[in-house]
């Protein structure tokens, strides 16, 4: 007997001996009798025994058949619903959705997009990681990845889903600060306070002799000073926009804007796309189209 035993050879061998023939196993296996014959023949030359009495009646299985088909039946039978129970082989999107994307995201936008996901394919179970940097898909185990176009995405192995083309950073300020000191009457005004994004404060042209009240690299904490009353705060549209619609901040010189790069999505450009894959990029870009403020 060899060491291994090709499993097909054994699922032609469980499905004659269920219908007792050789014919009605072909069409269940949607092949041809003369196709399953030699299939049998092979695992009988492989386990050294014949397995079944043939007549021109009726097919039978011999001691060793009814040994073999004891011992693999209940096997093979449970093999096959596993494999249709993975859920790539669902009907609907199912399994766990690995994804990374930048905090500020994830503290946003995501949230509420993830939420109604979840609730639209009850299958799918989400693990995020937030994070600033980028990470490798593949190497870590992403199944997908939100970032932003800044930065050129030359792995071939990935394809990049343009999300939103291009975003807007603005000047905004909290109605409590904008009492107390008035509006500003241009950019980078003496009377005063700004905070500032550093990476970005070039893009705003604020003048060398500027001392920003607060320099910092995340919006978040930009947002949540601005929204306590201590400054002018630059801000993408997408984070103040929340603040924005509940009345804690208020968008001052509208005239004054600045245009960056847009979003991405990154996934294995391998094909079969994944169900619960393809339900969110189509998901995310459905939301984004609805909802997205420029």
């Amino acid at each position: 007997m060899t060491a291994t035993i090709d499993v097909a050879l054994l699922a032609a061998f469980v499905e004659v001996a269920d219908a007792a023939s050789f014919s009605a196993a072909a069409r269940t296996l949607g092949t041809t009798t003369a196709t399953v014959s030699r299939s049998i023949a092979k695992l009988e030359d492989a386990v050294g025994s014949r397995l079944f009495h043939r007549t021109t009646r009726r097919v039978s299985l011999t001691s060793a058949g009814t040994a073999l088909y004891e011992r693999t039946a209940t096997h093979l039978r449970a093999l096959a619903h596993a494999a249709k129970e993975l859920p790539e082989h669902q009907s609907e999107p199912a399994g766990t959705l690995k994804l990374t994307a930048p905090y500020d995201l994830g503290a946003t936008f995501l949230g509420s997009v993830i939420a109604r996901f979840i609730a639209r394919y009850p299958k799918v179970h989400v693990q995020a990681e937030f994070s600033s940097h980028a990470v490798n898909l593949a190497a870590e185990g992403f199944d997908v990845a939100l970032r932003g176009d800044s930065v050129k995405h030359t792995d071939t192995s990935l394809t990049a889903r343009r999300l939103v083309q291009r975003g807007e950073l603005n000047l905004y300020a909290s109605p409590a600060y904008l009492s107390r000191r008035g509006s500003p009457h241009g950019l980078a005004s003496p009377d005063h306070e700004w905070l500032v994004a550093g990476p970005l404060r070039r893009a705003f042209h604020f003048p060398a002799t500027l001392t920003p009240r607060i320099v910092a690299n995340d919006f978040l904490f930009l947002r949540g000073v601005a929204a306590s009353g201590s400054g002018i705060a630059t801000l993408p549209s997408f984070i103040a926009q929340p603040y924005v619609t509940s009345g804690d901040l208020v968008r001052v010189l509208p005239s004054v804007s600045v245009s960056v790069g847009g979003l991405v999505l990154l996934y294995s450009s391998t094909r079969p796309l994944a169900r619960k894959v393809a339900a969110f990029r189509d998901f995310l870009v459905e939301v984004i189209q609805r909802e997205w403020v420029d």
